[in-house]
């Protein structure tokens, strides 16, 4: 498992009504190499809106069609879950992801 690879999951939570979700993996490579179990995801949403939280991606990142990956949604998802590989991210999706999280973190919404 990589950062930056993207997951189908299925029924990720009890409030999510689709099927399966796709997650992209955001977690520093040395916890997802670790004993830990879990490691942070952001979800990829059919909506994009276009914010600085989140990074558009579609068919040529393995998804059916455009939509975005929301780095304002993050969760702790189990790695015994993320099975179903779709794709890895391209370095230049990476770099936007790498932003997009930047500011879903910043302490003044800067």
């Amino acid at each position: 498992m990589r950062r930056g690879e993207l997951y189908r999951v299925k029924r990720p939570s009890s409030r999510d009504h689709r099927k399966f979700r796709v997650f992209v993996v955001v977690s520093r490579q040395v916890l997802i190499d670790s004993r830990f179990s879990t490691v942070i995801c952001a979800p990829v949403y059919t909506a994009y809106e276009a914010l600085t939280t989140q990074v558009p991606i579609g068919p040529d990142e393995g998804m059916k069609h455009d939509c975005g990956i929301h780095c304002d949604e993050l969760v702790s998802i189990p790695k015994s879950m993320l099975t179903d590989f779709v794709s890895t991210l391209p370095r230049e999706k990476m770099l936007l992801l790498d932003e997009a999280l930047k500011a879903a973190l910043a302490p003044h919404g800067d």
